[in-house]
């Protein structure tokens, strides 16, 4: 048997194998042999079937299990040889025989996982939000919480600020309707910022019953390509005013919080912790997300195509089954693979620099520590022992957890060796609220 190879591009691998007919006919009249003495066909007494009709009856399948194993035999052989390391599965393409030829000849097309050269962390420079906690910061947050648990009632006066309203409106650009423009029976909390400033702002003192025309022009970087940066028309018809109660901060409001006998004391304490841990959590992502970026700006490495597919049918099939428990089932076929490319070549690119630290650094995670992790998110659910139990029970969901604390341990060794300066922010800015 022989074999060559070439290289295509930077991770494409081409092997050419070719092996004799002589060696495939030589093994399949062995199997053929060894298969006489056990067979049984009707007529005949075991192990005395003629070795012809043995061949007619199983020659063409043996035949075919010889020469497939040979092949990848051969491939793999030449995988070790030449110490290449796979990524995803070979196509393996058969030529055609020549009336001379004495072999069979085969190309097994496949890609190979990228040399990985990763940046020096002394380069990297990290900014870690400093956050105060304090009265102002547990009273915003049960501003919020009430905002969550607020009745509403109608009212007849004009549309303001805080008020829930229901409308029915109708845009268009130049004339022409465009995809999301229309809705009738739509609510929306004025000041919550679910929709444009300027167009809130159109329905501000509008009455019951009220209808309006006006126009506003859509901001450069809006998500909607047909009208990000252009002038739309607004028809808006109000049909209903409701006024925002908020429920009063007493013992019934602490209950609704979870806390049994109505302390509010204790619920402002628990309240404070909540936040705390939230707060801990966000400067982590933040940190997490800016030694992502330095790692990808850091990497020059390429990616492999089949994995990137891969990964893009994973995320077509997240968003199809999110639409599925939407109820949006109808808009499977509308979504495009090209969507996902972007966010899978990124997920597949970190992917392989991460893996390729943990095995340099022998990276790993402790028993331990992968309790520590599950406990303390088990602390955000009203019973945790039972979503303790849960994980720890099925091998599948525990080891979902242990490659995310394996990626917080590779974070912890990077941020170890690099250069970090706490940088004061506020809690609004780190919560979001200053976006609204």
């Amino acid at each position: 048997m022989q074999s060559n190879t070439e290289s295509p591009n930077a991770l494409e691998r081409k092997i050419s194998i070719s092996i004799p007919q002589e060696d495939v006919r030589v093994e399949v009249d062995n199997r053929l042999k060894k298969l006489s003495g056990k067979v049984k066909l009707p007529g005949f007494r075991p192990g005395k079937v003629p070795l012809k009709m043995v061949t007619q009856q199983y020659g063409l399948q043996l035949h075919q299990e010889v020469l497939s194993e040979l092949v990848q035999k051969h491939f793999r052989d030449s995988l070790q040889k030449q110490d290449m390391r796979i990524a995803g599965t070979p196509n393996f393409n058969s030529k055609s025989l020549d009336g001379d030829s004495l072999n069979y000849e085969f190309d097994a097309v496949f890609e190979v996982y990228p040399e990985i050269t990763i940046g020096n962390f002394s380069d990297l420079n990290i900014s870690k939000p400093g956050v105060q906690i304090g009265e102002a910061e547990v009273e915003k947050t049960l501003d919020t919480l009430r905002k969550q648990r607020a009745k509403f009632e109608s009212i007849d006066r004009p549309a303001g600020k805080g008020d829930r309203v229901n409308i029915d409106y109708h845009g268009q650009v130049d004339g022409k309707e465009f995809e999301g423009g229309q809705a009738k029976g739509f609510s929306l909390i004025l000041g919550d910022g679910y929709a444009l400033k300027d167009f809130e702002d159109a329905i501000i003192d509008m009455k019951n019953g009220e209808n309006k025309v006006f126009q506003m022009i859509f901001p450069t970087d809006y998500h909607g390509k047909e009208v990000a940066g252009k002038s739309v028309t607004f028809d808006v018809r109000l049909n209903k005013v409701e006024e925002q109660l908020l429920p009063s901060i007493d013992s019934d409001f602490a209950k609704s919080l979870g806390i049994s006998d109505g302390d509010i004391n204790k619920m402002y304490a628990e309240v404070k912790v909540s936040i705390e841990r939230e707060v801990l959590q966000r400067i982590r992502t933040k940190l997490k997300e800016q030694v992502m970026q330095f790692l990808l700006e850091s990497t020059n490495c390429g990616i492999p195509k089949v994995l990137v597919n891969h990964e893009i049918e994973h995320l077509l099939q997240e968003a199809n089954n999110n639409l599925k428990a939407r109820g949006l089932a109808d808009r499977e076929a509308n979504l495009s693979p090209d969507l996902f490319r972007e966010r899978a070549e990124r997920r597949v690119k970190l992917g392989l620099i991460l893996a390729k630290l943990i095995e340099q650094q022998g990276i790993k995670v402790q028993s331990d520590q992968l309790r520590k992790y599950v406990e303390e998110y088990a602390k955000s659910y009203e019973n945790p022992e039972q979503v303790i139990n849960w994980y720890y029970s099925s091998p599948e969901r525990l080891k979902d957890i242990e490659s995310v604390v394996l990626e917080d341990n590779v974070v912890a060794w990077i941020l170890e060796r690099a250069h970090i300066t706490e940088q004061q922010m506020s809690f609004d800015d780190l919560m979001g609220y200053s976006k609204h």
